[in-house]
Protein backbone atom coordinates (compact mmCIF):
# COMPACT_ATOMS: atom_id res chain seq x y z
CA UNK A 1 0.00 0.00 0.00
CA UNK A 2 1.09 3.57 -0.56
CA UNK A 3 2.67 5.66 2.17
CA UNK A 4 2.01 9.02 0.55
CA UNK A 5 0.79 11.63 3.02
CA UNK A 6 -1.14 13.77 0.56
CA UNK A 7 -4.66 13.14 -0.69
CA UNK A 8 -4.97 10.47 -3.38
CA UNK A 9 -8.75 9.98 -3.39
CA UNK A 10 -9.29 10.40 -7.12
CA UNK A 11 -6.20 8.35 -8.03
CA UNK A 12 -7.44 5.54 -5.78
CA UNK A 13 -10.88 5.61 -7.40
CA UNK A 14 -9.39 5.53 -10.89
CA UNK A 15 -7.04 2.72 -9.85
CA UNK A 16 -9.96 0.65 -8.57
CA UNK A 17 -11.89 1.12 -11.81
CA UNK A 18 -8.84 0.66 -14.04
CA UNK A 19 -8.20 -2.79 -12.62
CA UNK A 20 -11.64 -3.89 -13.80
CA UNK A 21 -11.12 -2.57 -17.33
CA UNK A 22 -7.38 -2.90 -18.11
CA UNK A 23 -5.16 -5.93 -17.36
CA UNK A 24 -3.49 -5.12 -14.05
CA UNK A 25 -4.95 -1.63 -14.26
CA UNK A 26 -2.15 -0.27 -16.47
CA UNK A 27 -1.09 -0.25 -20.11
CA UNK A 28 2.57 -0.97 -19.33
CA UNK A 29 3.51 -3.18 -16.35
CA UNK A 30 6.04 -1.04 -14.45
CA UNK A 31 3.43 1.70 -14.01
CA UNK A 32 1.54 -0.48 -11.53
CA UNK A 33 4.10 0.30 -8.76
CA UNK A 34 4.01 -3.37 -7.68
CA UNK A 35 7.72 -3.70 -7.00
CA UNK A 36 7.81 -0.61 -4.79
CA UNK A 37 4.89 -1.50 -2.54
CA UNK A 38 2.68 1.38 -3.65
CA UNK A 39 -0.38 2.16 -5.73
CA UNK A 40 -0.02 4.26 -8.88
CA UNK A 41 -1.00 7.89 -9.06
CA UNK A 42 -2.90 9.11 -12.10
CA UNK A 43 -1.44 12.11 -13.91
CA UNK A 44 -3.62 15.01 -14.99
CA UNK A 45 -1.08 17.29 -16.65
CA UNK A 46 2.61 18.10 -17.01
CA UNK A 47 4.72 21.17 -17.64
CA UNK A 48 8.46 21.64 -17.59
CA UNK A 49 9.89 19.28 -14.96
CA UNK A 50 6.60 19.04 -13.06
CA UNK A 51 3.69 16.61 -12.99
CA UNK A 52 0.31 17.17 -11.34
CA UNK A 53 -1.90 14.22 -10.46
CA UNK A 54 -5.69 14.11 -10.57
CA UNK A 55 -5.82 15.08 -6.87
CA UNK A 56 -3.81 18.23 -7.48
CA UNK A 57 -0.55 16.97 -5.97
CA UNK A 58 2.65 18.30 -7.57
CA UNK A 59 5.79 16.26 -8.31
CA UNK A 60 9.27 16.89 -9.67
CA UNK A 61 9.43 14.38 -12.51
CA UNK A 62 12.47 12.17 -13.15
CA UNK A 63 10.75 9.75 -15.51
CA UNK A 64 10.07 12.16 -18.36
CA UNK A 65 7.75 9.64 -20.05
CA UNK A 66 10.65 7.15 -19.68
CA UNK A 67 13.11 9.36 -21.49
CA UNK A 68 11.54 11.30 -24.38
CA UNK A 69 10.95 14.58 -22.55
CA UNK A 70 14.53 15.82 -22.66
CA UNK A 71 13.31 19.39 -23.21
CA UNK A 72 10.79 19.07 -20.39
CA UNK A 73 7.03 18.65 -20.69
CA UNK A 74 5.08 20.98 -22.94
CA UNK A 75 8.07 22.75 -24.46
CA UNK A 76 6.77 25.76 -26.43
CA UNK A 77 8.47 24.77 -29.70
CA UNK A 78 7.08 21.23 -29.55
CA UNK A 79 3.59 22.43 -28.64
CA UNK A 80 3.58 24.92 -31.50
CA UNK A 81 4.75 22.25 -33.95
CA UNK A 82 2.05 19.84 -32.80
CA UNK A 83 -0.70 22.45 -33.01
CA UNK A 84 0.36 23.28 -36.55
CA UNK A 85 0.52 19.60 -37.48
CA UNK A 86 -2.95 18.88 -36.09
CA UNK A 87 -4.36 21.70 -38.20
CA UNK A 88 -3.02 19.86 -41.24
CA UNK A 89 -4.48 16.48 -40.32
CA UNK A 90 -3.45 13.69 -37.97
CA UNK A 91 -2.55 10.89 -40.40
CA UNK A 92 -2.14 10.52 -44.15
CA UNK A 93 -0.94 7.02 -44.92
CA UNK A 94 1.10 8.71 -47.63
CA UNK A 95 4.51 10.40 -47.84
CA UNK A 96 4.90 13.86 -46.31
CA UNK A 97 7.62 16.51 -46.17
CA UNK A 98 7.98 15.99 -42.41
CA UNK A 99 9.26 12.45 -42.93
CA UNK A 100 11.99 13.70 -45.23
CA UNK A 101 12.97 16.51 -42.85
CA UNK A 102 13.18 14.21 -39.83
CA UNK A 103 15.21 11.69 -41.82
CA UNK A 104 17.53 14.49 -42.91
CA UNK A 105 18.08 15.53 -39.29
CA UNK A 106 18.73 11.97 -38.12
CA UNK A 107 21.25 11.22 -40.85
CA UNK A 108 22.95 14.56 -40.23
CA UNK A 109 23.38 13.84 -36.52
CA UNK A 110 24.27 10.13 -36.85
CA UNK A 111 27.01 9.54 -39.47
CA UNK A 112 26.50 5.76 -39.13
CA UNK A 113 22.92 6.17 -40.37
CA UNK A 114 22.98 6.76 -44.11
CA UNK A 115 19.33 5.82 -44.53
CA UNK A 116 16.55 5.50 -41.96
CA UNK A 117 13.09 3.94 -41.82
CA UNK A 118 10.51 5.44 -39.44
CA UNK A 119 8.30 3.08 -37.45
CA UNK A 120 5.95 3.48 -34.49
CA UNK A 121 7.85 2.19 -31.46
CA UNK A 122 11.19 0.99 -30.17
CA UNK A 123 9.89 -2.58 -30.30
CA UNK A 124 9.17 -2.21 -34.03
CA UNK A 125 12.60 -0.70 -34.58
CA UNK A 126 14.53 -3.53 -32.91
CA UNK A 127 12.58 -6.40 -34.41
CA UNK A 128 12.85 -4.82 -37.86
CA UNK A 129 16.60 -4.26 -37.51
CA UNK A 130 17.09 -7.89 -36.51
CA UNK A 131 15.01 -9.13 -39.45
CA UNK A 132 17.17 -6.95 -41.69
CA UNK A 133 20.35 -8.38 -40.15
CA UNK A 134 19.19 -11.92 -40.86
CA UNK A 135 18.21 -11.01 -44.40
CA UNK A 136 21.50 -9.27 -45.18
CA UNK A 137 23.77 -11.94 -43.65
CA UNK A 138 21.77 -15.05 -44.50
CA UNK A 139 22.29 -16.22 -40.92
CA UNK A 140 19.69 -17.13 -38.30
CA UNK A 141 21.15 -16.63 -34.83
CA UNK A 142 21.08 -13.37 -32.89
CA UNK A 143 22.78 -12.38 -29.64
CA UNK A 144 21.34 -10.22 -26.88
CA UNK A 145 22.59 -9.37 -23.40
CA UNK A 146 21.23 -10.59 -20.09
CA UNK A 147 19.19 -7.78 -18.54
CA UNK A 148 18.82 -5.81 -21.76
CA UNK A 149 15.26 -5.13 -22.89
CA UNK A 150 14.72 -4.46 -26.58
CA UNK A 151 10.95 -4.45 -26.66
CA UNK A 152 8.48 -7.28 -26.38
CA UNK A 153 9.00 -9.16 -29.66
CA UNK A 154 8.98 -12.89 -28.92
CA UNK A 155 12.57 -13.55 -29.95
CA UNK A 156 13.83 -10.86 -27.55
CA UNK A 157 11.96 -11.85 -24.37
CA UNK A 158 14.88 -13.92 -23.15
CA UNK A 159 16.54 -12.85 -19.88
CA UNK A 160 15.19 -9.35 -20.43
CA UNK A 161 15.42 -6.54 -17.93
CA UNK A 162 13.00 -3.70 -17.23
CA UNK A 163 9.43 -4.69 -16.41
CA UNK A 164 10.13 -8.40 -16.75
CA UNK A 165 12.76 -8.16 -14.02
CA UNK A 166 10.69 -5.76 -11.96
CA UNK A 167 7.77 -8.18 -11.82
CA UNK A 168 9.99 -11.19 -11.25
CA UNK A 169 8.87 -12.98 -14.42
CA UNK A 170 11.51 -15.48 -15.61
CA UNK A 171 10.18 -15.33 -19.17
CA UNK A 172 6.80 -14.66 -20.74
CA UNK A 173 4.16 -17.36 -21.28
CA UNK A 174 3.16 -17.35 -24.90
CA UNK A 175 6.75 -17.17 -26.11
CA UNK A 176 7.36 -20.57 -27.65
CA UNK A 177 10.68 -22.45 -27.55
CA UNK A 178 10.83 -22.13 -31.32
CA UNK A 179 10.57 -18.34 -31.15
CA UNK A 180 13.75 -18.09 -29.08
CA UNK A 181 15.63 -21.09 -30.43
CA UNK A 182 18.02 -18.84 -32.35
CA UNK A 183 18.49 -16.24 -29.60
CA UNK A 184 21.78 -16.48 -27.71
CA UNK A 185 22.64 -14.46 -24.59
CA UNK A 186 25.75 -12.91 -23.09
CA UNK A 187 26.57 -11.17 -19.80
CA UNK A 188 27.29 -7.47 -20.30
CA UNK A 189 30.93 -6.37 -19.96
CA UNK A 190 32.30 -9.94 -20.10
CA UNK A 191 34.95 -10.01 -22.84
CA UNK A 192 35.88 -13.66 -22.31
CA UNK A 193 32.28 -14.81 -22.70
CA UNK A 194 31.98 -12.73 -25.88
CA UNK A 195 35.04 -14.34 -27.44
CA UNK A 196 33.95 -17.84 -26.40
CA UNK A 197 30.47 -17.48 -27.86
CA UNK A 198 31.77 -16.26 -31.19
CA UNK A 199 34.40 -18.98 -31.25
CA UNK A 200 31.59 -21.53 -30.99
CA UNK A 201 28.81 -19.87 -33.00
CA UNK A 202 30.40 -17.01 -34.94
CA UNK A 203 29.66 -18.22 -38.47
CA UNK A 204 25.96 -18.62 -37.60
CA UNK A 205 25.40 -15.27 -35.85
CA UNK A 206 23.63 -12.61 -37.88
CA UNK A 207 23.88 -9.83 -35.32
CA UNK A 208 24.51 -8.73 -31.77
CA UNK A 209 22.00 -6.25 -30.40
CA UNK A 210 23.03 -4.25 -27.35
CA UNK A 211 22.09 -1.19 -25.34
CA UNK A 212 25.54 0.47 -25.44
CA UNK A 213 24.64 2.00 -22.09
CA UNK A 214 22.17 -0.38 -20.51
CA UNK A 215 19.08 1.38 -19.21
CA UNK A 216 16.67 -1.47 -18.65
CA UNK A 217 18.55 -3.13 -15.81
CA UNK A 218 19.18 0.25 -14.29
CA UNK A 219 21.97 2.33 -15.81
CA UNK A 220 24.97 0.11 -16.57
CA UNK A 221 28.08 1.62 -18.14
CA UNK A 222 30.29 -0.24 -20.60
CA UNK A 223 33.68 -1.07 -19.14
CA UNK A 224 36.57 0.73 -20.90
CA UNK A 225 37.37 -1.13 -24.11
CA UNK A 226 34.32 -3.42 -24.05
CA UNK A 227 32.35 -1.78 -26.86
CA UNK A 228 35.56 -1.60 -28.92
CA UNK A 229 36.05 -5.34 -28.39
CA UNK A 230 32.44 -6.02 -29.37
CA UNK A 231 32.89 -4.00 -32.55
CA UNK A 232 36.08 -5.89 -33.46
CA UNK A 233 34.66 -9.35 -32.73
CA UNK A 234 31.47 -8.84 -34.73
CA UNK A 235 33.40 -7.44 -37.68
CA UNK A 236 35.90 -10.30 -37.56
CA UNK A 237 33.13 -12.90 -37.71
CA UNK A 238 30.96 -11.13 -40.30
CA UNK A 239 28.13 -10.40 -37.86
CA UNK A 240 26.35 -7.06 -37.69
CA UNK A 241 26.50 -4.84 -34.61
CA UNK A 242 23.16 -3.24 -33.72
CA UNK A 243 23.09 -0.43 -31.18
CA UNK A 244 19.72 -0.15 -29.48
CA UNK A 245 19.81 3.57 -28.81
CA UNK A 246 16.08 3.89 -28.15
CA UNK A 247 17.00 5.22 -24.72
CA UNK A 248 20.53 6.57 -25.23
CA UNK A 249 19.95 8.20 -28.60
CA UNK A 250 20.09 12.02 -28.25
CA UNK A 251 20.32 11.40 -24.48
CA UNK A 252 23.91 10.57 -23.49
CA UNK A 253 25.12 12.85 -26.31
CA UNK A 254 23.48 14.45 -29.32
CA UNK A 255 24.75 11.55 -31.42
CA UNK A 256 23.99 9.01 -28.71
CA UNK A 257 26.34 6.44 -27.23
CA UNK A 258 28.05 5.92 -30.57
CA UNK A 259 29.20 9.53 -30.48
CA UNK A 260 30.10 9.46 -26.80
CA UNK A 261 32.19 6.28 -27.06
CA UNK A 262 33.38 6.60 -30.67
CA UNK A 263 31.95 3.30 -31.91
CA UNK A 264 30.34 2.90 -35.35
CA UNK A 265 27.58 0.24 -35.38
CA UNK A 266 26.17 -1.29 -38.54
CA UNK A 267 22.56 -0.56 -37.58
CA UNK A 268 21.02 1.78 -35.04
CA UNK A 269 17.59 1.70 -33.40
CA UNK A 270 16.05 4.93 -32.15
CA UNK A 271 12.91 5.92 -30.27
CA UNK A 272 11.72 8.10 -27.39
CA UNK A 273 13.48 11.47 -27.94
CA UNK A 274 13.36 11.15 -31.73
CA UNK A 275 9.58 11.59 -31.53
CA UNK A 276 9.55 14.36 -28.93
CA UNK A 277 7.07 12.49 -26.72
CA UNK A 278 4.82 11.25 -29.53
CA UNK A 279 4.97 7.49 -30.32
CA UNK A 280 7.69 6.83 -32.89
CA UNK A 281 10.70 4.63 -33.57
CA UNK A 282 13.33 4.37 -36.27
CA UNK A 283 16.04 2.05 -37.50
CA UNK A 284 18.81 2.88 -39.90
CA UNK A 285 22.35 2.24 -40.97
CA UNK A 286 24.61 1.82 -43.95
CA UNK A 287 23.02 2.33 -47.33
CA UNK A 288 23.96 -1.15 -48.54
CA UNK A 289 22.11 -2.70 -45.59
CA UNK A 290 19.07 -0.46 -45.80
CA UNK A 291 18.75 -1.25 -49.51
CA UNK A 292 17.38 -4.65 -48.41
CA UNK A 293 14.25 -2.99 -46.97
CA UNK A 294 11.11 -3.03 -49.10
CA UNK A 295 10.32 -1.50 -51.52
CA UNK A 296 14.02 -0.96 -52.30
CA UNK A 297 14.70 -4.61 -51.55
CA UNK A 298 13.07 -7.92 -50.61
CA UNK A 299 12.93 -7.64 -46.78
CA UNK A 300 9.38 -6.70 -45.93
CA UNK A 301 8.43 -4.22 -43.22
CA UNK A 302 5.51 -1.81 -43.25
CA UNK A 303 3.34 0.31 -40.95
CA UNK A 304 0.08 2.20 -41.40
CA UNK A 305 1.04 5.05 -39.09
CA UNK A 306 4.78 5.09 -39.80
CA UNK A 307 5.95 8.64 -40.47
CA UNK A 308 2.86 10.04 -38.78
CA UNK A 309 2.78 13.85 -39.23
CA UNK A 310 2.32 14.50 -35.50
CA UNK A 311 5.32 12.35 -34.60
CA UNK A 312 7.54 13.87 -37.25
CA UNK A 313 6.55 17.41 -36.25
CA UNK A 314 7.33 16.80 -32.57
CA UNK A 315 10.56 15.03 -33.47
CA UNK A 316 11.78 17.80 -35.76
CA UNK A 317 11.02 20.45 -33.15
CA UNK A 318 12.81 18.50 -30.41
CA UNK A 319 15.93 17.72 -32.41
CA UNK A 320 16.14 21.30 -33.63
CA UNK A 321 16.19 22.51 -30.02
CA UNK A 322 18.87 19.96 -29.13
CA UNK A 323 21.14 21.31 -31.86
CA UNK A 324 21.47 24.63 -30.01
CA UNK A 325 24.90 25.36 -28.46
CA UNK A 326 25.41 24.46 -24.83
CA UNK A 327 22.44 22.09 -24.47
CA UNK A 328 24.39 19.00 -23.51
CA UNK A 329 26.78 20.91 -21.28
CA UNK A 330 23.74 22.11 -19.30
CA UNK A 331 22.29 18.62 -19.05
CA UNK A 332 25.63 17.18 -17.96
CA UNK A 333 26.12 19.84 -15.28
CA UNK A 334 22.60 19.49 -13.88
CA UNK A 335 22.78 15.71 -13.72
CA UNK A 336 26.25 15.79 -12.14
CA UNK A 337 25.06 18.23 -9.46
CA UNK A 338 22.03 16.09 -8.67
CA UNK A 339 23.98 12.82 -8.49
CA UNK A 340 26.66 14.36 -6.27
CA UNK A 341 23.97 15.67 -3.95
CA UNK A 342 22.23 12.31 -3.78
CA UNK A 343 25.50 10.53 -2.96
CA UNK A 344 26.26 13.05 -0.22
CA UNK A 345 22.85 12.63 1.39
CA UNK A 346 23.04 8.84 1.24
CA UNK A 347 26.41 8.94 3.03
CA UNK A 348 25.05 11.29 5.66
CA UNK A 349 22.16 8.89 6.32
CA UNK A 350 24.51 5.91 6.51
CA UNK A 351 22.95 4.27 3.45
CA UNK A 352 25.19 2.42 1.02
CA UNK A 353 24.34 3.10 -2.62
CA UNK A 354 26.08 3.02 -5.99
CA UNK A 355 25.02 5.68 -8.47
CA UNK A 356 25.76 5.03 -12.12
CA UNK A 357 25.42 7.99 -14.48
CA UNK A 358 26.08 8.70 -18.14
CA UNK A 359 25.08 12.15 -19.32
CA UNK A 360 21.56 12.91 -18.10
CA UNK A 361 20.51 9.33 -17.28
CA UNK A 362 21.35 7.63 -13.99
CA UNK A 363 20.30 5.01 -11.45
CA UNK A 364 20.64 4.88 -7.68
CA UNK A 365 21.37 1.24 -6.86
CA UNK A 366 20.93 0.12 -3.27
CA UNK A 367 24.07 -1.97 -3.61
CA UNK A 368 27.68 -1.39 -2.47
CA UNK A 369 28.89 -1.78 -6.06
CA UNK A 370 30.37 -1.85 -8.48
CA UNK A 371 27.22 -2.45 -10.56
CA UNK A 372 28.32 -3.43 -14.05
CA UNK A 373 25.97 -6.17 -15.30
CA UNK A 374 22.62 -7.82 -14.57
CA UNK A 375 24.15 -10.18 -12.03
CA UNK A 376 25.39 -7.33 -9.84
CA UNK A 377 22.34 -5.11 -10.44
CA UNK A 378 19.99 -7.93 -9.43
CA UNK A 379 21.65 -8.12 -6.00
CA UNK A 380 20.42 -4.63 -5.13
CA UNK A 381 18.22 -4.26 -2.04
CA UNK A 382 14.78 -3.92 -3.62
CA UNK A 383 13.01 -3.46 -0.29
CA UNK A 384 15.26 -0.52 0.54
CA UNK A 385 14.62 0.95 -2.88
CA UNK A 386 10.87 0.60 -2.32
CA UNK A 387 11.08 2.52 0.96
CA UNK A 388 13.15 5.20 -0.75
CA UNK A 389 10.67 5.45 -3.62
CA UNK A 390 7.65 5.78 -1.33
CA UNK A 391 9.33 8.48 0.76
CA UNK A 392 10.31 10.44 -2.36
CA UNK A 393 6.76 10.21 -3.73
CA UNK A 394 5.32 11.41 -0.43
CA UNK A 395 7.70 14.38 -0.59
CA UNK A 396 6.63 15.28 -4.12
CA UNK A 397 9.33 13.63 -6.25
CA UNK A 398 8.23 11.20 -8.96
CA UNK A 399 11.01 8.62 -9.17
CA UNK A 400 11.14 5.58 -11.51
CA UNK A 401 9.04 2.90 -9.73
CA UNK A 402 11.62 0.16 -10.22
CA UNK A 403 15.18 -0.45 -9.06
CA UNK A 404 15.91 -1.53 -12.63
CA UNK A 405 15.01 1.63 -14.52
CA UNK A 406 16.96 4.77 -15.31
CA UNK A 407 16.00 8.22 -14.09
CA UNK A 408 16.27 11.18 -16.47
CA UNK A 409 17.18 14.84 -16.11
CA UNK A 410 15.70 17.32 -18.58
CA UNK A 411 16.57 20.86 -19.62
CA UNK A 412 13.60 21.97 -17.53
CA UNK A 413 15.24 20.81 -14.28
CA UNK A 414 16.72 23.88 -12.68
CA UNK A 415 18.04 24.95 -9.26
CA UNK A 416 14.58 24.89 -7.66
CA UNK A 417 13.85 21.35 -8.80
CA UNK A 418 17.28 20.09 -7.75
CA UNK A 419 16.94 21.70 -4.32
CA UNK A 420 13.49 20.18 -3.81
CA UNK A 421 14.76 16.78 -4.88
CA UNK A 422 17.78 16.81 -2.58
CA UNK A 423 15.66 17.96 0.33
CA UNK A 424 13.28 15.06 -0.30
CA UNK A 425 16.20 12.63 -0.68
CA UNK A 426 17.68 13.68 2.65
CA UNK A 427 14.51 12.46 4.37
CA UNK A 428 14.01 9.50 2.05
CA UNK A 429 17.45 8.01 2.73
CA UNK A 430 16.73 8.28 6.46
CA UNK A 431 13.52 6.31 5.86
CA UNK A 432 15.45 3.46 4.24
Amino acid sequence: MTTTTHATTRSQALWTEAQTLIPGGVNSPVRAFKSVGAEPIFIARAEGATLWDVDGNRYVDYIGSWGPMILGHGHPAVRAALHAAVDGGTSYGAPSAGEVELARLITRIYPAIEQVRLVNSGTEATMSALRLARAATGREKIVKYVGCYHGHADMLLVQAGSGVATLGLPDSPGVTPGAVANTLTLPFNDGEALEALFQAEGDRIAAVIVEPVVGNAGTLLPEPGYLEQLREVTRRHGALLIFDEVMTGFRVALGGAQERFGIVPDLTCLGKIVGGGVPVGAYGGRRDLMSWVAPAGPMYQAGTLSGNPLATAAGIATLTELLAPGVYERLEATAAELVAGLAERARAAGVTVTINRVGSMFTVFFHPGPVMDWDTASKSDREAFGRFFRAMLAAGVYWPPSQFEAAFVSLAHGPEEIARTLSAAEQAFRAV
